[in-house]
């Protein structure tokens, strides 16, 4: 067992960094890991339904990213909302902290806010005099590590073609390579998970047990609770499908809404997703150990080695891999 955060390190070239997405969603690259025997295939995006075999059930994220990024007018302080607590009231991270200090009042989003309560963490409670206005005010969060601001290009590549429910700052990124065409030609359930900042924030502690996963919520609806009960095997794309999957008790998945700290991770023993579709991830984050815990993590890391051999695209706007 590998109990340590440094067992899931791997030198990644910064040019194998995606920053931009492919021309076409299905234009990429996706490695095939077969956990019987360890073999790779190196395949494109658009034959994963070949890949599917019948009873087969793919439970896709359908969770809208939200335009969760604000500056104050004049820009000067850059809000990021976390999660929304009512009609008026975010929590939020803001930057520099320094300016923001309970009592102080911000224009921003067309609207006014003030700090109600700094949280132990750094985030700060913060009260809208009107809900912002996101979609004319905000931008998209994207990812640190792209180093740029959102354009109008990631106000539509930097959301899956079936996002539903508004609620996530960051996406489900694994859903990013699915067209209408694709998604119509396999059998598929959406869930729902908001995904939270939590995602993006590396693991600080040296053992995998000192790790506090963040919590994020989800729901499943009772259309997709009876789709996943009657599969014969599932698919999940993504991790945050697979972490709601695996927040389900063993037995027959119930419908309702919740929320999830899992932290999956070797060795642990998988109750209802049998093979995951994802892209690739960061060094030492819980999303690699989460792929590591479903292929192993020697396997997962020799994949990741050969998928840069092969320079494959790297992160959310990055390449995929299937692990069947």
């Amino acid at each position: 067992m590998s109990a340590l955060v440094s067992d899931y390190h791997y030198d990644l070239p910064p040019e194998l960094i995606a920053t931009r997405p492919t021309e076409r969603r299905d234009d990429s690259r996706m490695l095939v890991l077969h956990r019987s025997d360890g073999r790779i295939e190196h395949r494109m995006f658009r034959e994963f339904p070949s890949f599917l075999r019948e009873g087969d059930l793919v439970a896709l994220n359908n969770s809208r990213v939200i335009k969760a990024r604000l500056l104050t007018e004049p820009p000067g302080i850059e809000i990021f909302l976390l999660e929304n607590l009512d009609a008026t009231r975010w929590k939020c991270l803001v930057k520099p902290g320094r300016k923001l200090r309970p009592g102080v009042r911000v224009p921003i989003a067309g609207t006014h806010a003030e700090v109600v309560e700094v949280l132990p963490g750094g985030e700060r409670i913060m009260a809208f005099d009107d809900p912002p206005d996101l979609g004319k005010y905000g931008s998209m969060p994207l990812p640190p590590y792209f180093k740029r601001a959102a354009d109008a290009d990631d106000d539509e590549r930097y959301q899956t073609v079936y996002a539903a429910p508004p609620g996530s700052v960051a996406a489900p990124t694994a859903g990013l390579h699915f067209t209408p065409r694709i998604l119509a030609a396999i059998p598929h359930t959406f869930l729902t998970l908001h995904v939270g900042a939590g995602t993006f924030l590396p693991v600080k502690t040296d053992k995998l047990e000192d790790h506090e996963m963040h919590e994020e919520s989800y729901v499943i609806p009772p259309a997709a609770a009876a789709a996943l009960n009657s599969a014969s095997r599932l698919v999940a794309v993504g991790t945050t499908a697979t972490r709601v999957l695996e927040s389900q008790p063993p037995g027959p998945i119930q419908p309702g809404s919740g929320s999830t700290r899992i932290f999956i991770h070797p060795p642990y023993t998988f109750r209802h997703t049998a093979a995951l579709l994802t892209n690739f991830h960061l060094p030492g984050s819980t999303l690699l150990m989460l792929v590591s815990a479903l292929a192993d993590r020697e396997t997962t890391l020799h994949a990741y080695r050969e998928a840069i051999r092969e320079r494959y695209r790297f992160y959310s706007y990055g390449d995929c891999m299937l692990i069947v």
